[in-house]
């Protein structure tokens, strides 16, 4: 039987994690080590400032009061003596799909999980409706983890349609969509006439293409994207060069 992490960024209280972890009961022993607040839009940040406390709760969870990478980090290194089979982030309250990426806490702590040499899944409802549906994607995907192979250092990021599970049409392997820029920040005030401000909302689609996770959601399709860890534009680097040679 699989041994299994299960993280996320809206908090170890959150009703996605237990959804996830409800699901995967019966398929495997589980580990769940989570924020203890929201902590979405942390993306890859680790806590190195100060130590981190790991809380066991009631119910058998253990929050931690630091980052999903912290989460993670700890659940896979030295806290327990067996090391987790698979990583499992999830089940996000919300989509992470093309740009949400670089800044999603869900699939940062993915990869975490990817970079401490473990196979990982990020997992996401694009919603906050039909978690059972999400919860169900993930048990057939776990159910089949062992034939999954990856390329070093990359994890996927899945997709689940906010649909109950008779509608879901299907699962789509997809690229990356990408978003336009996010409208500007809005200004308010606080109760003492202070100026503060909001992030303001993603922007619109810029790239929906067919084979992109945003036209798989859009057509009731799970999403499934695999994701690198390195970033390097390998198309640029002759560019580069060859302006650094220019001037160099």
């Amino acid at each position: 039987m699989h041994r299994l992490l299960l993280s996320n960024d809206d908090g170890v209280h959150a009703p996605g994690l237990r959804a996830l972890h409800d699901a995967l009961c019966d398929h495997a022993r589980l580990r769940v080590v989570a924020p203890d607040r929201d902590k979405s839009g942390a993306s890859n940040s680790l806590t190195l400032g100060r130590p981190l406390a790991l809380t066991a709760l009631e119910n058998g969870f253990y929050s931690v009061d630091g980052t999903p990478a912290d989460c993670v980090y700890l659940g896979v290194n030295g806290v327990w003596e067996e090391r987790p089979d698979l990583v499992i982030s999830g089940i996000n309250h919300g989509a992470n799909l093309g740009d949400d990426v670089l800044y999603s806490g869900t699939v940062a702590a993915a990869m975490e999980g990817r970079n401490l040499g473990m196979t990982a899944i990020a997992m996401s409802l694009v919603g906050t409706h039909h978690f059972d549906t999400a919860g169900r994607v993930a048990a057939t995907l776990i159910g089949a983890a062992s034939s999954l192979s990856l390329p070093p250092r990359s994890l996927l990021n899945v997709n689940v349609p906010d649909l109950p599970w008779e509608d879901i049409r299907g699962f789509r392997v997809t690229r990356l969509g990408y978003r336009g820029p996010a409208a500007r920040p809005m200004k308010v005030l606080d109760p003492r006439g202070r100026e503060r401000y909001w992030i303001a909302a993603v922007g619109d689609n810029a790239d929906d293409g067919a084979d992109t996770d945003f036209a798989a959601i859009e057509a009731g399709f799970v999403s499934i994207t695999p994701l690198q860890t390195d970033l390097t534009r390998q198309a640029a680097l002759h560019d580069v060069q060859g302006w650094l040679d220019a001037f160099a």
